[in-house]
C-alpha cells in the first residue's frame, strides 16, 4: 500500500506544478510582488516640480544650463568687484579730507566773519571785522547820543546792539556773511544787552549765521600787585 502511494502522488504532483505555472505566471505579469521600497530621488524630483509649479519659478538646471544665467553671474560679479573698488577708493577719500579738515578746519566752507563786543563798565563798543581782520563798522554808546555817564547801562547797549544789526542789514553785508562768530570781552551791562537783541526780533535775520560764540576777556595769573580798589563814601 505503501509504494502504490508513493507511486500515485510520484506521477500527480507535477502535473499539479505544471496546471499551477501559467496561473502564477499570468498573476507576476500584471502585478509584481515587492517589498522594497520606491526610489528616493524621484520622490524628491516630483517634490521639486510641484514647488516649482506652486510658485511659478523655473527649475535649477534649466538656469544654471542656460547661457543668460553665465552672463547673469559674470555682470554680478563684475558689479560686485567695481562697487568694492568705489568703496574703497571712497574710503580713502574720506581719509584724505579728514585729514585735511583738522589741518584747514575752513577748507570746505567759507571763513567767519568776526562780531566783538566789548562790554566795559563804563561803555559798549560794537565791531564787524571780515575773516582777516579788517573793521567794517565799529560803533560806540557815544554815537547814538549818551554822554559821560550815560554811556554806562544795559539800556544803551541794548540800543547800539539795536542799532548795529539794523545797520547791518541795511547796508546789505548778509550777502557776503556767511558765517559770523561772536566774541565777547568783558563781564560789563553791555555783555547782557547784545544778548537780548540777538535772541529777539531784531535778530532774527543774523541769528540763523553765528557758527561759534567765544569770550576773549584777558585773565590775570600773578604778575603785579593790582590798584587799590576805589570806594565811595
Amino acid at each position: 500500500m505503501n509504494s502504490f502511494s508513493m507511486n500515485a502522488l510520484a506521477k500527480t504532483l507535477p502535473a499539479v506544478c505544471r496546471q499551477c505555472q501559467p496561473r502564477f505566471a499570468s498573476l507576476g505579469a500584471i502585478r509584481s510582488f515587492s517589498s522594497s521600497p520606491k526610489d528616493s530621488s524621484s520622490l524628491k524630483e516630483k517634490t521639486r516640480t510641484i514647488e516649482n509649479q506652486i510658485l511659478d519659478r523655473q527649475p535649477e538646471s534649466d538656469e544654471s544650463s542656460s547661457p543668460l544665467s553665465a552672463i547673469s553671474k559674470m555682470m554680478t560679479g563684475s558689479r560686485s568687484s567695481a562697487s568694492s573698488r568705489v568703496s574703497a577708493d571712497y574710503a580713502r577719500l574720506a581719509e584724505s579730507l579728514e585729514a585735511d579738515m583738522i589741518k584747514n578746519p575752513y577748507a570746505d566752507r567759507a571763513p567767519p566773519h568776526h562780531l566783538h563786543v566789548y562790554a566795559h563798565k563804563h561803555n559798549t563798543i560794537l565791531t564787524l571785522t571780515r575773516p582777516n581782520g579788517n573793521p567794517i563798522l565799529s560803533m560806540g554808546t557815544g554815537q547814538i547820543g549818551f554822554r559821560k555817564g550815560g554811556r554806562a547801562g544795559f539800556d544803551p547797549a541794548y540800543q547800539l546792539s539795536s542799532h548795529v544789526l539794523s545797520q547791518i542789514q541795511e547796508r546789505g553785508l548778509l550777502m557776503d556773511i556767511k558765517r559770523l562768530e561772536i566774541i565777547f570781552q568783558g563781564f560789563g551791562k553791555g555783555r547782557d544787552g547784545f544778548t537780548k537783541v540777538l535772541l529777539g526780533n531784531e535778530g532774527r535775520n543774523i541769528r540763523g549765521l553765528v557758527s561759534r560764540v567765544t569770550d576773549s576777556t584777558r585773565v590775570k595769573f600773578g604778575g603785579t600787585r593790582s590798584r587799590k580798589v576805589r570806594r565811595l563814601g
